[in-house]
């Protein structure tokens, strides 16, 4: 088996120590030069390529975002940015994200070395999915028992009364990737569009910059989801990291439940927690969409959703940066239609026309 080649580029040498020492544990994972700015990766490279970066933001002599767009500009590979976890490491992490990032990993400003020791896990399973990443399609969390949407809520039993209202609703969700295909179907969006639910896998503190990056692009309002927003016509909410999001119906209107719980599909928010509470307040009235992603958060929920009437589509994979999640929606029965992600804007405007039977 071929070993992922991976760069660590960090200016702090506790990182770079403790994150080579980590990747090189894995037996899959191979740490070929941990440097401590962009210059002396630079000249590493030309010797030998890595598969996958690990890239700081703030360094000497150039920062991460100007590296970043330097090297998906002259050779696209796959780049994680581990980043502080703070509001101005939100706002530029939201940048290296746009520039073509794969993922975020973020790190406190105290504690590294024991914070990375206790996510190895999350940063093996991001090297490894970024190995994976087509980054030629970019615009440009500790291991635990693996939980279902039953710890969060139960299934529906029927969903006979869903069919009572004319209140359209689209529910989406995506993780690696998802950032720029979001942008890319949400900017096509008129003010017209239905209300919108999103989950995308995304760190706390990250998601209200991500929201209001896409709100400053985009015809409709995109916010962070907070508990009790409306789900309406021109809005897009997008769940909050660190917590779990809920639809509920109140009459003919349908509105979100914001709260902790325990990871799902060891996400938080999870994608089949959205959708299935879409399934059972929703039913009929509901499209689910499912993009470019890892692993398999939302499948079972978006069966849930097909099940309960809803219609459902996914990202097709010539057009994702990781064919995971949408895969394991085809495999299961949940998917009645694949597009690719130019082509999901208009199946979300479709929605506004469906007729119930």
């Amino acid at each position: 088996m071929t070993r992922i080649k991976v760069m660590v580029v960090d200016d702090s040498a506790v990182v770079r120590q403790v994150v080579a020492g980590l990747l090189n544990d894995d037996p899959g994972i191979e740490v070929i030069g941990a440097v401590a700015d962009p210059l002396l990766a630079m000249a590493r490279m030309k010797i030998q390529w890595p598969d996958v970066l690990v890239l700081d933001i703030e360094m000497p002599r150039m920062d991460g975002i100007t590296f970043l767009k330097k090297i998906m500009s002259e050779r696209p590979t796959p780049v994680i940015i581990c980043s502080t976890l703070t509001e101005k490491g939100a706002q530029t992490s939201m940048a290296a994200l746009a520039a073509g990032a794969v993922a975020i990993i973020t790190k406190p400003k105290l504690g590294i070395k024991q914070f990375l020791n206790d996510a190895s896990d999350d940063l093996v399973s991001a090297v490894k999915a970024a190995a994976r990443a087509n980054v030629n399609r970019l615009a440009v969390v500790a291991v635990s028992e693996k939980l279902t949407a039953d710890a969060i809520l139960p299934a529906a039993e029927n969903h006979g009364a869903m069919i009572q209202t004319t209140e359209r609703v689209v529910a989406i969700g995506t993780s690696t990737g998802g950032t720029q295909a979001l942008e890319q179907v949400l900017t096509a969006l008129p003010r017209v569009a239905p209300g919108i639910v999103i989950v995308q896998h995304m760190p706390e503190k990250f998601t209200a910059e991500f929201a209001a990056r896409l709100n400053s692009l985009c015809q409709i309002e995109v916010k962070e989801a907070r508990h009790g927003d409306r789900v309406m016509q021109g809005r897009a909410l997008i769940a909050p990291g660190g917590k779990h999001m809920l639809m509920r119906r109140n009459g003919a209107q349908y509105f979100v439940d914001v709260i902790d719980g325990p990871l799902v599909n060891r996400h938080r928010p999870s994608v089949d927690v959205l959708f299935r509470s879409v399934a059972k307040c929703a039913g009929a009235n509901a499209l689910g969409v499912i993009l470019t992603g890892m692993g398999d958060d939302g499948a079972v929920g978006l069966l849930e959703m097909r099940k309960a009437g809803a219609r459902t589509a996914a990202q097709d994979e010539a057009s994702c940066v990781v064919y995971g999640m949408p895969k394991e929606a085809v495999k299961c029965g949940a998917v009645e239609k694949t597009v690719p992600l130019s082509a999901v804007a208009r199946e979300i405007l479709q929605q506004l026309y469906v007729v119930l039977a």
